[in-house]
């Protein structure tokens, strides 16, 4: 009986299993025209690592080409290999030298303009195009998020027509517990998240609600707007305001007058922004749906477009690759001081840099960062390394660039968000419901979760390990986001009305 299993590249002293595994099963594997045969030791669950040879103490197991960590002891030919004898070796901040050489491939626009897919979004007076037309309410402090919320489903239900007939697609709000007795940098985190929410083209209107006595007041909190049109963004503070909600639809009413103006026209695939992230990752993340994303990584920039990579925690052990694809000298030096900002982020708190992966992630067969972290950097495709941006700044230029923050799904998903991606393309092994204040594209790394969470799930690419084509699964994933961003399908998010932000805090909280 032919057992299913991969192995990710050649050099690989580990494979894959790819269903439940009993011991004694046998895998037959052709390495450089010779057949090994290696009978499992023990039983293996699906998704976990097996030794295609005998590894000796202190050496390295290596999977994606790439050494995931060290042997705690030997490991046997055939032995199931995870946390119990497997152990990372990541430690502390690394010196990093720039070589000047690039090991990638070059992605450049050199596709005929006639040929550039194009999707129908919304052209904002400002030049940027957005692919939803929806109102967005935004509190500038935690403590009104009750008020903010009453106020949405009360608009929602006024303009239910105007939504029917898609003159908007929606009145939502986004709760958040931040904005008061905040210091210094987690303050102006705060600020700079909400304004680049505020400035998001998917937003026909903006009201930005305050209280009045917080620390983001709202005169403070327009600084970091910059130049806005007050026919798009309207503000609110609660405490000014007898009937603060009346108030509020009065402006809404405004920004929906405002917002319908606008409809849908074609524009080239260049003017899309796409956020990367993982999720409930798996040992399939970086087989089938993370590679899945590489690949429209490199097509979409390939058109002049633009997509961003974030959960900087989760590059540790895999940033040799991504510093080799620096565009220059400085975009090295800017990676590399993000990796190890982020690493003395940990060690100053007094936490290892390796404490990851997740509790689900090992049951679903991850066992050290390293590993987590090469199949993460797997969504980022093979271009260029084109600029990084700090955490709340807004990502300006095309290509693939990286952004400043954390591996958490939400506070990462917003600020994926709040640097201008027009929808997150979110890959998970486990599942999760969530979506965030964009469309939030749930691709499933493996087919028994997308046919266990359909309702959660936006697309299988689990069909990978099932004789699926990386080149036709590839156009088909690239025509369903066409149709999202023109409005024509809503992602699972968007049906079950689950869109929720988070604000990285790491300060004092008075």
């Amino acid at each position: 009986m032919a057992h299913k299993f991969i192995r990710i590249q050649d050099r690989d002293n580990v494979v894959v299993a790819l269903e439940d595994l009993s011991a004694g099963d046998l895998l037959h594997i052709k390495d450089r025209e010779v057949n090994i045969e290696v009978k499992t030791a023990e039983a293996v669950p699906r998704g976990h690592k097996i030794a295609l040879e005998d590894i000796n103490k202190g050496a390295p197991v290596i999977k994606y080409g790439y050494p995931i960590g060290y042997a705690l002891k030997q490991i046997k030919k055939g032995s199931w290999v995870h946390t119990h004898n497997l152990e990372t070796a990541l430690r502390g901040t690394e010196n990093y030298t720039y070589s000047g050489s690039r090991e990638n491939n070059e992605i450049l626009n050199t596709v005929n303009s006639e040929e550039i897919p194009v999707f129908e979004g919304y052209h904002r007076e400002n030049g940027e195009w957005g692919i939803r037309n929806e109102i967005w309410i935004i509190n500038t402090v935690g403590c009104i998020t009750r008020i903010t919320e009453k106020i949405a489903k009360l608009a929602q239900k006024k303009y239910r027509t105007e939504i029917a007939s898609d003159s908007i697609d929606g009145i939502f709000d986004f709760p958040h517990p931040l904005g008061c007795s905040q210091l210094g940098d987690d303050l102006e985190n705060t600020q700079k998240i909400l304004a680049g929410l505020a400035r998001h083209p998917n937003a026909g209107g903006v009201l930005v609600a305050g209280l009045g006595c917080e620390d983001n007041q709202i005169d403070d909190f327009k600084k970091y707007l910059g130049d806005y049109n007050p026919r798009r963004i309207k503000f609110i503070s609660f405490q000014k305001e007898k009937d603060e909600v009346s108030a509020s639809l009065d402006r809404i009413e405004e920004l929906v007058d405002y917002a319908a103006r606008f409809s849908r026209q074609e524009t080239p695939v260049s003017h899309l922004k796409i956020g990367l992230k993982c999720g409930g990752s798996d040992s399939l993340s970086g087989i089938t749906a993370n590679p899945l994303l590489g690949r429209i990584s490199d097509k979409l920039i390939s058109y002049g477009g633009t997509s961003v990579l974030g959960e900087v925690p989760e590059m540790f052990g895999a940033e040799e690759i991504l510093l080799k694809r620096a565009e220059n000298r400085e975009v090295f030096f800017k990676i590399a001081d993000l990796i190890n900002d982020f690493k003395e982020f940990f060690l100053n708190n007094g936490q290892k840099i390796s404490e990851n992966p997740s509790p689900g992630n090992i049951e679903g067969g991850l066992s050290t960062l390293e590993e987590k972290s090469l199949g993460n950097i797997e969504k980022g495709g093979t271009g260029i390394i084109r600029g990084v941006n700090g955490y709340g700044e807004p990502v300006d230029k095309a290509g693939l660039q990286l952004l400043e923050t954390p591996g958490n799904d939400l506070v990462s998903t917003t600020a994926l968000s709040a640097a201008g991606a027009h929808m997150v393309l979110f890959t998970t092994g486990r599942g999760t419901p969530f979506g965030g204040p964009v469309p939030t594209v749930k691709i499933a790394t493996n087919s028994q979760l997308a046919e266990h969470k359909e309702n959660w799930i936006d697309f299988d690419a689990g069909q990978l390990v099932n004789a699926g084509s990386m080149d036709e699964l590839g156009a088909d994933f690239f025509a369903l986001l066409m149709k999202i961003a023109s409005g024509k399908q809503q992602t699972q998010n968007e049906i079950n009305d689950f869109r929720e932000i988070a604000i990285f805090k790491k300060g004092v909280t008075l």
